[in-house]
């Protein structure tokens, strides 16, 4: 999300995550608009207020300390709170979930509110792809109380699920004994400050014409969350988006130019809702193709993906329609590199290896350019097979430029670039005037 949002804006953009750290900085979540509305909403029904979301320190989905915080508030508000707690793993290493579980329950003891009511792994409570089937998991044990395992505390309940040979992505929805379940007339803060991987649980949680084919007894609660999880949704927010303007996308379609946005799903909205600026707009000229993603658990079991499915639409788009700017995402290095498993991520680099040429082939039969980069690393390192790394990793990422001949036309590229120079150096390309709004600079010399 957030470099795909830096790369679209052309500028940095600050982000959700630094905005809602600046608040307890300050001290002034407490009194945020959308969060003392839900505190006062539980206290006037004699509820509670339930806390949701990814509970580590891995920074892309949410930050524990965010969640610390909102105990506190609700402490110091005189509201009894529970927290629903989706293990990571992912962003993290994979079986580290018992210290985050640990420092809720210590400061849940301490302020005498906001104590684990359940346990799910985000592969359940978190899925993005519509299988619904995990997030009715989660939904099971957050409101009905029924879950495969019961453990008698929270960091329990991880321990045990590691011993059952499952890592902290993975975990089982486990109830932990003697918490309440979510009932009419309480409050939920989803403390998630990304969107995409909170949106089914809200909309199992709250939609009136479902996508889904269980029946369910949706308790009538007051939802609040973080960070706006779709334009469509009619939640109070705490933190609103700060939107950019004059993103590539709106820059490109405002000259009356033409331009795809590719990608499989599980990297769709990054090639759309966040490469144009966190919005949910499909600009004049824009052209949009999805791919699904392999329907498999984990993508170790297939690591090519659908990634010559993606390419094969990417080049006849190319062929028919020439359009002026194409964005693709190819999402191997990065799926299969959250799994831990070398030699699928191996596979999952010749794969794209295999297409991006593909690719690189048609761009320059279109008498076109092409810029390879990426938003941050994960195959880079894949740890070892005793320590797996299944998180994203801090190396610098590559930027290769080609010219329709194959090379770059001798043209060098500034080497203290940032991901907010990848548009301006796309205008540059195209022929187009940067907006005021954007910061960045070309990095071609």
């Amino acid at each position: 999300e957030v470099g795909h949002l830096n790369i679209g804006a052309g500028r940095v953009v600050k982000q959700a995550y630094t905005r809602i750290s600046d608040a307890l900085s300050e001290g002034s979540l407490s009194d945020n608009d959308a969060i003392a509305a839900a505190f006062d909403h539980a206290a006037g029904t004699g509820g509670r207020v339930h806390f949701m979301g990814l509970v580590s320190d891995g920074g892309v989905h949410s930050d524990v300390e965010h969640l610390l915080a909102l105990i506190d508030a609700a402490a110091d508000a005189g509201v009894p709170a529970t927290t629903h707690a989706f293990t990571d793993g992912r962003d993290t290493a994979p079986e580290i979930a018992d210290g985050f579980l640990g420092d809720v329950t210590k400061r849940a003891d301490e302020r005498g509110t906001g104590h684990v009511a359940t346990v799910t792994g985000r592969y359940h409570a978190m899925d993005r792809d519509e299988n619904w089937e995990r997030t009715k998991k989660a939904y099971d044990a957050i409101v009905e109380r029924e879950a495969p395992h019961e453990a008698d505390s929270a960091v329990a309940a991880a321990e045990e699920a590691h011993a059952r040979g499952e890592t902290d992505e993975f975990v089982e929805p486990t109830l932990v004994a003697d918490e309440p379940g979510l009932d009419d007339g309480d409050a939920v803060v989803f403390f998630n400050f990304r969107a995409d991987r909170a949106r089914q649980l809200v909309r199992m949680l709250t939609d009136t014409r479902p996508a889904w084919a269980f029946d369910l007894d949706q308790p009538e609660v007051r939802l609040t969350t973080m960070t706006e999880y779709d334009e469509t949704f009619e939640f109070p927010v705490a933190f609103p988006p700060q939107q950019p303007a004059n993103t590539v996308g709106e820059v490109v379609s405002e000259a009356g130019l033409t331009q795809l946005r590719t990608a499989e799903s599980e990297k769709y909205p990054h090639v759309t809702y966040f490469l144009n600026g966190g919005r949910e707009v499909e600009f004049a000229g824009e052209m949009r193709t999805i791919v699904e993603s392999p329907d498999v658990p984990t993508y170790d079991e297939e690591p090519a993906m659908s990634a010559e499915e993606l390419t094969d639409e990417a080049v006849a788009t190319i062929e028919t329609d020439d359009p002026d700017l194409v964005v693709l995402n190819y999402a191997n290095p990065d799926m299969v590199g959250h799994t831990g498993d070398f030699d699928a991520a191996v596979e999952a680099v010749e794969a794209v290896d295999e297409q991006l040429g593909r690719l690189l082939d048609a761009i320059a039969d279109a008498g076109g350019h092409a810029v390879v980069t990426a938003d941050h690393g994960n195959a880079d390192d894949m740890g070892t097979p005793e320590d797996p790394h299944t998180a994203h990793t801090f190396n610098p990422v590559p930027v290769v430029y080609l010219t329709p001949d194959g090379d770059g036309g001798g043209t060098e590229i500034r080497d203290d670039g940032s991901l907010c120079d990848i548009a301006p150096t796309l205008l540059d390309l195209i022929g187009l005037d940067l907006p005021p709004e954007m910061t960045g600079e070309s990095l071609l010399d």
